[in-house]
């Protein structure tokens, strides 16, 4: 979890511009640096990092001596780092995964290189004997990345959108600030001034394509055959891989558990892996919620199966209404079920920050989306359309879910003790593991949808009879966020809508078209969440195009609390 910045061809002071970095600051609270391009005086990269491979030589941008026409900053981790460099017999200068790109880049291009990392990545990468700039980003758009063209060829480059919005320039007409597209990378070519032009942007990976670097995979291949025993086999296989190849770190391992499916799967896997690679310490797992709330029952079961070090955070929808602006604000997003989702997230990762010393955390992020796990799944008229709207989600996962859990898991200071910096978390998520996901959405469209009335029944029934964790999580089935953190007695959605209800009133909402005529609002809680997101980024509305929501089903809240085939574990 490292923050990268950039500017080429500024027109204004870089000593004021670089002020503006400071604003990702949160992102890498182990050093930061601000370095000058030699020979343009107006480009400049920014730097905070998290060290988490290589404490010693693992600051940026990225330099070695054998390219010093090469200059790179990326936020990320490339787990095959190690099988190209021998593959290919690459003499390192560092222990630093990024510096695979260095090389892949110099001998093969920058498609072949973007298409041979199997990780999560946002990179930008300079080359000044050939007066080109690149910039990238993973698959699902794990790591976060935003640019800022203006017509006259100034580019501002910032892993989150904050560092750029005071950005100045000559032009008179505002700069757009947009995410860039995940499994793309582009191509810049750079002028003596400093300027740029965009030549291409084309992409090198999307969810269905068989990844490129499964070629030097040291692991075993997937079986071809689609009989179910061989299918729960390779799923076994597969997921086991996902989570073992991202065990690779210099600080403590821990692992978020709702007590879900998802996250359960990952922690009971990550422990048994954990115990297997003689880890020296004991894996930690994190739930968040009421006492007697459904996912932390379920999660304390899970952690006395597996032999966790387990922490419980307490939550209360008083300390979520109080969170909400902080929230949005690192979000960078109205969108209602992201923020409701993020404030759970945002609270056990301060937890975890300031009480623990856990750094790289484990999560169960993607399997919703790629497993067919919303409830919505249920009414889907087709397998064929289950499918299709499967890859949508997670081409859109950038939008929302990973946007989530990576800016709940960035942040790193105690609010109103700027001076007292903590540690940031650098979350890893198996579930969108290049191969498994590949895998996954290559099998038949019928064996992926639901089954006998319980969703993501193909990966539960792969996990049937391992004992990996207990059976009434195994098949548990899937609670809605409000309902699983909260008391039985009443959910966090119904304590935040009867806040939202005090605060906006029903003549607001109905000038609510009127006041935000991209992506309106169409309830008071939609409402409350843009009045706060313009605030502090007025006019940035379309940073997301559109509201995530069930398909299917006539809704108007993306809860599945709200569709009428939905019932709680305590109402089964």
């Amino acid at each position: 979890m490292c923050g990268i910045w950039a500017l080429f061809g500024s027109d204004e002071c870089l000593s004021v511009q670089c002020t503006c970095a400071m604003k990702i600051g949160h992102r890498g609270p182990d050093a930061f640096r601000f370095e000058n391009v030699n020979d343009y005086t107006n480009c400049c990269f920014g730097f905070h990092r998290l060290a988490i491979v290589d404490p010693l030589y693992g600051m940026q941008p990225l330099r070695i001596k054998k390219f010093p026409f090469l200059w790179l900053c990326y936020n990320g981790e490339i787990y095959n780092h190690l099988q190209l460099k021998r593959h290919f017999k690459f003499d390192y200068q560092t222990q630093v995964d990024g510096e695979i790109l260095l090389h892949l880049y110099n001998q093969n291009g920058i498609q072949e290189m973007a298409s041979l990392l199997d990780g999560v990545f946002a990179f930008i990468l300079l080359d000044t004997a050939n007066r080109k700039v690149f910039l990238g980003r993973d698959t699902y758009g794990v790591r976060p990345l935003f640019r800022l063209l203006t017509d006259n060829g100034f580019l501002a480059v910032c892993s989150e959108a904050k560092g750029l919005t005071q950005i100045t320039h000559s032009m008179s007409e505002p700069a757009k600030i947009t995410p860039f597209p995940p499994g793309h990378f582009e191509e810049f070519d750079l002028k003596q001034t400093g300027k740029v032009k965009s030549v291409r942007l084309e992409s090198f990976h999307s969810c269905t394509d068989k990844p490129r670097h499964a070629v030097h995979d040291m692991f075993v291949s997937a079986c071809p055959d689609f009989a179910l025993e061989a299918v729960k086999h390779n799923i076994r296989i597969l997921f086991e891989n996902a989570v073992r190849k991202r065990l690779m770190a210099h600080r403590r391992i821990g692992c978020l558990l709702s007590g879900g499916l998802d996250s359960s799967l990952v922690a009971a896997t990550l422990v048994k892996l954990a115990k297997e690679e003689k880890l020296q310490y004991q894996i930690q797992t994190f739930a968040i919620g009421a006492d007697d709330s459904p996912d932390v029952v379920a999660a304390r079961k899970v952690a006395d199966h597996i032999g966790s070090n387990h922490h419980e955070v307490n939550f209360t929808p008083e300390e979520g209404i109080c969170a909400l602006e902080e929230v949005i604000l690192h979000l960078e997003s109205y969108d209602i079920t992201t923020v409701r989702a993020s404030v759970g997230m945002y609270l056990v990762s301060k937890y975890i920050r300031e009480k623990t010393d856990s750094v790289v955390i484990f999560s169960g992020e993607g399997s919703d989306e790629l497993t067919q796990g919303y409830i919505y799944f249920h009414r889907a008229p087709t397998p064929k359309a289950a499918a299709e709207d499967s890859e949508r989600l997670l081409k859109e996962l950038y939008m929302f879910d990973v946007l989530r859990a990576d800016r709940t898991t960035a942040l790193n200071k105690v609010a109103g003790l700027v001076s007292l910096p903590l540690i940031s978390e650098i979350l890893r998520v198996p579930f969108l593991d290049h191969r498994f996901t590949a895998y996954y959405l290559s099998l038949p469209e019928e064996m992926r949808v639901p089954k006998d009335g319980v969703e993501k029944h193909l990966l539960r029934d792969a996990f049937r009879g391992l004992n990996l964790i207990p059976d009434e999580i195994l098949w548990r089935r899937k609670e809605a966020f409000s309902d699983g953190i909260t008391s039985m007695k009443k959910s966090w959605y119904t304590s935040l809508q009867e806040h939202i209800d005090s605060q906006v009133n029903d003549s607001e909402l109905e000038e609510a078209p009127n006041l935000f005529p991209y992506n309106p609002p169409t309830t008071k809680e939609g409402f409350f969440f843009r009045q706060i997101f313009e605030k502090h980024y007025p006019g940035r509305s379309k940073w997301i195009s559109h509201y995530w929501m069930p398909r299917w089903i006539k809704a108007t809240d993306p809860s599945a609390r709200t569709l009428s085939i939905y019932k709680p574990d305590k109402d089964q």
